[in-house]
């Protein structure tokens, strides 16, 4: 696996001193969740807030980062506790795919959440009909670490393009946006649930348009990566969306190493079971979280969480 920053290994240090001196003999334990222009941390917040108040042994908080290829770095490095993440991102770091030279066998899903839509924006003036025609041009493909950025990258290369056929920049959600309203770049690639805070900025004050993914170039994907569905963006989405579009769709998990505690695990599902009203309540995505999914996970399953499904 790669080298950790040593700002994480800095994290790790602060974050056991904190878990052995939990206010009030509680434990303190970390939700690694996004950047804050999308649904991660919103949700993640929520959740970590229920875990918090349902759990009188822990206290949760849901912290900020790069997105899920940082949270895996930092759950396998024992500076996280659990982590929001894509399914593929999870799938590729168990098996020692791609961004990750060694598997990280100990990786385990607890429950998963909402699907993340693939939102390829451009300017409405913009000539690109496709993602095809994104090349020499100034793309966004979202921040290192994350990802939307993984997502990117297949998404390119499934229509003939590399990082070396556009003038690539790395992103935040937030910064995509104001991007495209300045006209600092051409086009951003953005994988989140919808509405997403950031997409409906861009579409209501930046005048932005979506570029579809065809199902057969989906299709295609799936052969090498087999947690990529074709979705619909349906129509009134967001501002100027009038008629739905074909994207792309990957499922979000909360996931975690295997030595987490079988009680967070139980807790943790047992609130997404019979508690989701608090969280819908912070974000709509929140409705789409469909435990039946625990059936066919990513990665293999938590004991605890196995445990749960056998008992439900």
């Amino acid at each position: 696996m790669k080298r950790v920053p040593i700002r994480w290994a800095a994290l790790a240090v602060a974050g056991w001193m904190a878990a052995c001196g939990g206010e009030g003999g509680r434990t303190f334990l970390s939700l690694g969740t996004a950047g804050t222009g999308g649904i991660y941390y919103p949700l993640g917040g929520a959740l970590a807030s229920r875990l918090s108040i349902t759990d009188d042994a822990r206290q949760y908080t849901a912290e900020v980062s790069g997105g899920s290829v940082e949270n895996i770095n930092r759950l396998a490095a024992g500076q996280m506790d659990l982590a929001m993440v894509l399914a593929a991102t999870a799938y590729q770091s168990h098996q020692g795919l791609e961004d990750w030279e060694e598997a990280i066998s100990g990786l385990r899903a607890l429950a998963p959440l909402y699907p993340n839509l693939t939102h390829v924006m451009v300017p409405r003036r913009s000539d690109a009909a496709g993602i095809a025609d994104l090349g020499g041009q100034r793309v966004s493909v979202g921040p290192p670490g994350s990802g939307t950025e993984q997502i990117a990258r297949h998404l390119l290369q499934a229509h003939g393009l590399s990082y070396d056929d556009i003038d690539v920049r790395f992103l935040s959600f937030g910064e995509s946006s104001s991007a495209l309203r300045d006209g600092a770049i051409d086009a951003a690639v953005i994988s989140v649930g919808y509405p997403a805070a950031a997409v409906l900025e861009a579409t209501t004050t930046a005048g932005v348009r979506l570029l579809p993914v065809d199902a057969d170039v989906v299709a295609s994907m799936n052969e090498e990566h087999p947690y990529y569905t074709a979705a619909v963006m349906p129509a009134g989405a967001y501002p100027g969306v009038e008629a739905a579009i074909p994207t792309m769709a990957v499922h979000n998990w909360i996931v975690a190493m295997d030595t987490l505690d079988d009680e967070v695990v139980t807790i943790l599902l047992n609130i997404l079971a019979n508690d989701r009203v608090s969280l819908e309540q912070v974000h709509a995505m929140a409705k789409q979280i469909d435990l039946d999914l625990l059936g066919d996970p990513p990665i293999p399953l938590h004991a605890a969480a196995s445990s749960w499904i056998s008992q439900r």
